[in-house]
């Protein structure tokens, strides 16, 4: 009994071993998930005049990676130019991103969505983080934010 415990962590740290050795520095023309090219990839200014006419895009987009979840890779965030960031995650948590793609440019292919939160709520986020209330007062338009769930993402540079 105790040798088949034994031989499951070996068996256990050994895979933990291949997926930390899996995560590819962040380089041109490496890809994690799906294998995709760049080609046809609209950026990031396209993918939110899309989204005003509608509620779903499918296909590619490029953007500059401004974070990546510290633990272990399992999201990122890409850049736009109205500051706001468009959040990234991967399609079953099939893959994650190595810390040093941030700063790089990448094409993501997959699912973006809008999702909009209304102002009461935002107010309420805002009392909840303790805001004065001339700073809750100054909120009077919901905010969209943008999701994409990813299936690949290639980096280009």
């Amino acid at each position: 009994m105790k040798k088949i415990f034994q031989l499951a962590v070996l068996l256990m740290l050994c895979s933990m071993g291949v997926v930390q050795a899996q995560l590819t520095p962040a380089q041109a023309g490496v890809s994690y998930g799906k294998t995709i090219t760049a080609q046809n990839a609209i950026n990031t200014e396209v993918l939110n005049k899309a989204l005003l006419t509608d509620s779903v895009y499918n296909g590619k987009i490029a953007g500059r990676v401004v974070e990546v979840c510290k633990k272990k890779g399992c999201f990122m965030k890409l850049e736009q130019a109205n500051g706001a960031p468009i959040m990234v995650q991967f399609t079953d948590y099939a893959y994650f991103m190595p810390q040093d793609i941030v700063g790089k440019t990448v094409v993501v292919e997959g699912k973006a969505k809008v999702k909009e939160t209304p102002v009461e709520r935002l107010r309420h986020y805002a009392a909840d983080a303790g805001k004065t209330k001339e700073e809750i007062a100054a909120i009077k338009e919901p905010r969209r934010d943008i999701g994409i769930m990813a299936d690949g993402v290639l980096v280009v540079k």
